[in-house]
């Protein structure tokens, strides 16, 4: 929730000196721009958004045009609707890299899993589209799938089918799991935003709703697929390029990414022609300045490049992270930078009480959508900055995402700026604010405050948590003010009769939402846990949590749950891969306190339960705890530890006298020579295949 802190209007008077020191302003950058003198420290894109402000200002005050305005030089430059499906393979995103500097830290990174092999790089450009992995059964297509979470993809086949240059057949009948993105050229994304004015044009005659234009390739890309009905999707002539083999029945597959990328052209698959091999890391950085140069030109969207290791036993050596493989990276385009003002401050309030300061801005256009709010991060990034209520600011999105403050240009401050001071009440419920020793943030302590009941709803309902259809923020708000949901578990006692005394609900939507509630008592164990806000417990904690908990043998309930996590010490769930000191802190906090353990008992009263797709393998290594050291062949280090834990294994980040199995690849190092201190039996690669036969 938000509280407004400051708010500036414009009069005569603030007009003339703004559109003075705009002038002095852009004359000085214009003289060092075009003179090649001097560090030219905004961008070229927020010197244009400057430029039109003074245009506008100057309309509005016409007595402040002057003749040596730089405005007067002539030639100065400028969905639950779809079916789920589980994909074949689990799907991951890229890592992004913002320069060549990090580019090279992310090679000798990866360069400890290899350390005496030559690397060579396969450079693809990075289109900006929407990726989905299509499967082929015998040559024949059968199925198209969003990525999705990883795990699940919306089932999106009658709209893939329709796009004309992915073959419906292919020469050979193989089994095929190949993912790649699906984009709009510029030209047909031009086309549909003309038809859509022309429509609106009709429709503003006859005092109808205009339809939005789409704001970028991107988003008419995935709208379109997501359609229900195929001939909309077919009329905007989308394309497709592929560039990962997924599962297959290939008798000898493709060992390069450049030669994935030649298999798939020779069958009639669609491939980018903008691909390069490059035999050095330091190759890489002229490739990127030359693709970035022509990126303009180019037919569609690229918003970077995407470098992967060649080798595609190197990758399986490397790995991957929790989401990211790490043989493979995206470079990114530096984000397009403008120019807008502050006009406000607004400090809200999250889930876990940190009050984070909002700036408000004069709306502005920047990497294709408008923009009217940007973090401010916290109170030591606004001092460190200078940043005021009133100050032309250089704003961006990060990683092309999310808005950020990054500058302030203090030559066209006003002189009737206003500093933004420190809270020392949280705006929402008035509690006095505390700073947590280490920590920048500020946080309100109350764990009633509205804001924050807010938050932890909003954030329990979410996609990543329970999925709830039908309650957005509104939604959320109303129930709240009603009085209808003091905590989580309020949301499945709702009744029909009580939606509809509500102002935003008529039938359908009721039935639609006590549906939908009825739909999420039945949870994953780690969207439940990522639900209840915990702090520090992301989604990757939360899914090796509940990991921890499945193979643990209690009984599938959320009392259960409770009752083992109360059990575990903060050595318990450090042991845990993907849980570090301050989420097993917060984890044994959060599951002592007593008002949390009264919300899992109420949440289990009303009806939620945990649901667990059990595999059919057999549980050959339930019970026994392994570690993972070393370079492997045949295994990527996550693979081996989903193959441990799909056995009914347990898998732990340090040796000590509970492990029973130290699996060793190439380079153990000093896990190995704990193991033998402790004689904890050391298996080699191809022990622990035929242990699990």
């Amino acid at each position: 929730m938000k509280s407004d802190y400051f708010i500036i209007k414009m009069d005569e008077k603030q007009a003339e000196e703004r559109i003075k020191k705009l002038k002095t302003w852009l004359k000085n950058w214009n003289q060092e721009y075009f003179s090649g003198s001097g560090d030219v420290e905004v961008s070229e894109s927020a010197r244009d958004r400057l430029k039109r402000e003074l245009e506008e200002l100057e309309a509005e005050f016409p007595q402040f045009v002057t003749p040596d305005s730089p405005t007067r030089r002539v030639g100065a430059p400028l969905s639950g609707r779809l079916p789920k499906v589980a994909h074949k393979t689990r799907k991951m995103s890229l890592a992004d890299v913002f320069s060549i500097e990090e580019l090279l830290e992310w090679e000798e990174r990866i360069r400890k899993f290899v350390p005496s092999q030559k690397i060579e790089y396969f450079c693809e450009l990075k289109i900006d589209g929407l990726n989905v992995a299509v499967w082929y059964e015998q040559g024949e297509f059968v199925r198209a799938i969003t990525r999705g979470d990883g795990v699940i993809g919306e089932d999106i086949t009658h709209t893939i089918r329709t796009i004309k240059n992915l073959p419906m057949h292919l020469p050979e009948k193989i089994d095929l799991e190949v993912s790649g993105e699906v984009f709009l050229a510029k030209k047909d994304f031009e086309n549909i935003n003309s038809e859509i004015r022309e429509k609106n044009k009709i429709l503003e005659k006859k005092g109808n709703r205009l339809i939005a234009e789409f704001a970028n390739p991107r988003n008419a890309a995935a709208g379109s697929v997501r359609q229900l009905d195929p001939a909309i999707a077919a009329s905007r002539n989308l394309q497709i390029f592929f560039y990962t083999l997924g599962e297959n029945s290939l008798q000898k597959p493709p060992a390069k990414q450049s030669a994935v990328l030649e298999f798939f052209a020779k069958i009639g698959l669609p491939v980018s022609p903008y691909h390069k091999l490059v035999a050095e890391i330091s190759d890489i950085g002229k490739l990127f300045q030359k693709w970035g140069s022509e990126r303009e030109k180019l037919e569609f969207d690229i918003d970077g490049v995407v470098v992967k290791v060649n080798s595609l036993a190197q990758q399986a050596q490397m790995g991957a992270t929790a989401k990211t493989p790490r043989g493979m990276i995206a470079l990114k385009f530096p984000a397009e930078q403008v120019s807008t003002v502050v006009e406000s401050v607004e400090i809200q309030v999250g889930r876990t009480g940190v009050l984070t300061p909002v700036a408000i801005l004069r709306p502005v256009a920047v990497a294709g959508t408008t923009v009217g709010r940007a973090t401010l991060h916290n109170f030591d990034e606004i001092e460190k900055k200078d940043v005021r209520v009133g100050d032309t600011v250089v704003i961006q999105k990060a990683g092309d995402i999310i808005p950020e403050v990054i500058s302030v240009i203090s030559d066209l401050r006003p002189s009737d700026s206003q500093k933004i001071a420190r809270p020392k009440v949280c705006p929402v419920c008035g509690s006095k604010v505390e700073k947590i020793e280490g920590e920048v943030a500020l946080r309100c302590p109350n764990p009633s405050c509205g804001a924050i009941h807010f938050e932890m709803l909003q954030h329990f309902v979410s996609k990543s948590a329970l999925d709830i259809d039908g309650l957005g923020e509104k939604v959320i708000a109303e129930l709240i003010d009603q009085n209808l949901v003091e905590d989580a578990a309020d949301l499945f006692l709702l009744t029909r009769d009580e939606l509809l005394e509500l102002s935003l609900f008529q039938e359908k939507r009721a039935d639609n939402l006590i549906k939908s509630l009825q739909a999420a008592k039945k949870v994953h164990l780690e969207k439940l846990l990522f639900g209840l806000g915990i702090r520090f417990v992301g989604e990757v904690a939360a899914a090796a949590v509940a990991a921890e908990f499945l193979v643990s043998g209690s009984e599938l309930r959320v009392q259960k749950f409770a009752e083992w996590a109360q059990e575990q010490k903060i050595e318990n769930w450090v042991e845990i891969e993907g849980v570090g000191e301050k989420v097993a802190e917060s984890l044994r906090d959060w599951f002592a306190d007593q008002g949390n353990l009264k919300l899992l008992t109420k949440l289990e009263q009303v009806g939620v339960g945990i649901i667990h797709e059990e595999e059919k393998k057999p549980q050959k290594l339930a019970g026994k705890t392994f570690v993972v050291t070393g370079t492997l062949e045949n295994f990527s280090r996550q693979g081996i530890k989903d193959t441990i834990k799909k056995f009914g294994g347990k898998v732990a980040s340090s040796i000590s006298a509970k492990t029973d199995f130290l699996v060793a690849g190439e380079n153990a190092g000093s896990k190995l020579k704990k193991a033998e201190e402790l004689k904890v039996k050391v298996l080699s690669e191809e022990d622990f295949q035929r242990l699990v036969g």
